[in-house]
């Protein structure tokens, strides 16, 4: 078996609440030692971060013994679509990627983690899916000049009209033809769209570097042990395809908001088990 507990990052996205400083230190408690951070206010909101601000979180990682995989700046919550017929929105989405694309370089990361954006409902969708294309194509072209791959996501039906399967995302990939252009494996949107990791691998292969291994209903970002989602048949099926990459528990939800290190630690017991049962 070539999965490990190695390959599970820590993560700050329980941790909106919380301090940095208390996010390091539970991570520490949780023997992680890469991280994937989520670009959210306060203290790693792109707009707003200087490069002193950087190296200064920079450091405070370096000296837990911790480095940063992967920068996920958020994009949901906040005005941010690259597909957006705004051009004020689209080209501020843009613009924030190349800043995060910097901050991810001065964090030492290897992968920017994107997303495709969504066009209206009520316009065309082959029009929001150039402007896609277009974005995608400028901001992993600037993240290849500062040494940073790109990850791209596909998001559920309800977040966007444009990339929610294994075919529309190799489809994205095709157009953008980026050789710095990534794919993330999310297991909620995967089962939202009625897929596995094996059809994913099957479209998708080698282009597969990071995966978002949650549980849910099937959507919901959970702990392990509290959805529905097959644990045990998606660790088979990544080390069925030799997965050698990282992976993330994107965990949400109010009810672990307040006390994040129980859920993370709850979620990372349960993987560990079943590997063990793997083995």
């Amino acid at each position: 078996m070539t999965l490990s507990m190695e390959q599970m990052t820590g993560t700050n996205f329980l941790y909106q609440r919380f301090t940095f400083a208390r996010f390091l230190d539970d991570m520490e408690t949780l023997g992680r030692r890469k991280l994937e951070l989520w670009g959210i206010a306060p203290e790693l909101y792109v707009p707003a971060l200087s490069d002193q601000d950087v190296s200064r979180i920079s450091a405070a990682i370096s000296e837990r013994g911790m480095e940063v995989h992967c920068f996920t700046p958020e994009q949901i919550m906040y005005p941010m679509n690259l597909a957006s017929e705004a051009r004020w929105e689209r080209e501020g989405a843009v613009a924030t990627y190349r800043r995060a694309a910097e901050i991810a370089a001065g964090l030492g990361a290897r992968f920017l983690f994107l997303v495709p954006g969504t066009g209206r409902e009520d316009l065309p969708r082959d029009e929001a899916w150039e402007r896609s294309v277009e974005g995608l194509a400028e901001v992993s072209a600037y993240a290849a000049t500062l040494g940073i791959e790109c990850l791209l996501e596909p998001l559920q039906r309800r977040e966007s009209n444009l990339v929610n399967d294994a075919e529309s995302l190799s489809a994205m990939l095709g157009d953008v033809d980026s050789p710095n252009l990534f794919v993330v494996i999310d297991t909620v949107a995967m089962a939202c769209a009625g897929e596995d990791i094996a059809r994913s691998f099957r479209v998708l292969g080698d282009r597969i570097r990071h995966v978002h291994l949650i549980d849910g209903t099937p959507a919901g970002h959970m702990p392990w042990g509290r959805g529905e989602l097959p644990l045990a048949t998606y660790l088979e099926q990544l080390d069925a395809a030799g997965y050698s990459g990282m992976m993330t528990q994107e965990l949400f939800g109010s009810l672990d908001a307040l006390d994040p290190l129980p859920a993370h630690r709850e979620s990372l017991e349960r993987i560990e088990a079943t590997l063990r049962a793997m083995s």
